[in-house]
């Protein structure tokens, strides 16, 4: 597969993680040489270059780093029960300054990180909140209450500021939940029983081969600057209608337009029009009846 991609050395953190195994073998298969920065020992991983190490160590990122022209950082503790709350804002935080200011200095031009649909705070918050507006964008107004949600809303920060440090491009996917086909699929079917959970997050997904696609645009498209980006599946993991949810379990919730049969209710054109992305692969459920 011919790719823009093809021959260039391409840094993976978090390899062998669910996002990172799927990025590294897809970007392989396009040709990259991928070096996986990982701290635990994968044989699986899709990499010919592999070093195991911890992303806050200056000297294992570092090492790691030795002839990177890309980056890709997915390291991070993915939750607020990862560990104590110091141990995952500190490992995130610090993961994700170590890896961007390195690169940065070096005069690596392009880097993608993992933020998180969290870091506009609603989906963790443990206050009786729901999100500003329908559908969310990434101007929604923020409401942290959880260190993991702190850490991706900091992880945006690092990436403006090493952009205008040292000018390396950005771009932050806030993911939603993303998973196997399989995985997702027994998320759905929680929801035909129970949707109301899916609300702060609008009942949004991706699957892992999406996310791995969106990362390849992340590194190739044409962009200057650093800039956080919802990606999502086109249609939510719900089998009702979106208004009919959002008018069961967010009726006070301005919307500022209307949603057509499961339209996921996220403002994804920035991904559209900036990167080109449009997730290709997307749960096949019916369209059933709200019952009130």
């Amino acid at each position: 597969m011919s790719s823009s991609l093809s021959g260039r050395r391409v840094l993976v953190t978090g390899a062998a993680g669910r996002i990172g195994s799927a990025t590294s073998r897809h970007l392989a298969d396009l040709g990259a040489l991928v070096t996986a920065l990982t701290n635990v020992e994968d044989e699986s991983l899709k990499a010919d270059r592999v070093v195991v190490g911890d992303t806050r160590s200056e000297a294992d990122v570092a090492r790691a780093l030795e002839d990177v022209d890309l980056v890709v950082h997915l390291a991070a503790r993915p939750h607020p029960t990862a560990g104590t709350p110091y141990e995952v804002f500190s490992t995130n935080v610090v993961s994700t300054f170590n890896v961007l200011a390195q690169a940065g200095a070096l005069g690596i031009g392009r880097a993608v990180v993992a933020s998180s649909i969290n870091a506009y705070g609603v989906p963790f918050n443990p206050h009786d909140i729901l999100p500003a507006y329908f559908p969310l964008d990434e101007k929604i107004p923020t409401d942290v209450a959880d260190w993991y949600s702190l850490s991706k809303q900091n992880d945006e920060h690092t990436a403006r500021m090493a952009w205008r440090r040292w000018g390396i491009d950005v771009v932050a996917f806030r993911f939603p939940h993303v998973n196997s086909p399989d995985v997702l699929t027994k998320l759905s079917d929680g929801f035909r029983e129970d949707p109301v959970g899916g609300v702060r997050e609008g009942w949004s997904y991706l699957d892992t081969r999406d996310a791995a696609r969106a990362i390849e645009l992340g590194l190739t498209a044409e962009f200057s600057g650093a800039q956080a980006f919802f990606v999502a599946a086109n249609t939510t993991n719900a089998p009702y209608a979106t208004e009919d949810l959002l008018d069961a379990f967010a009726p006070n919730v301005p919307r500022l337009r209307r949603f057509t049969g499961r339209e996921v209710p996220m403002d994804l054109t920035a991904a559209r029009t900036v990167l080109g992305f449009q997730a290709q692969h997307e749960l096949d459920l019916p369209t059933l009846r709200l019952e009130s």
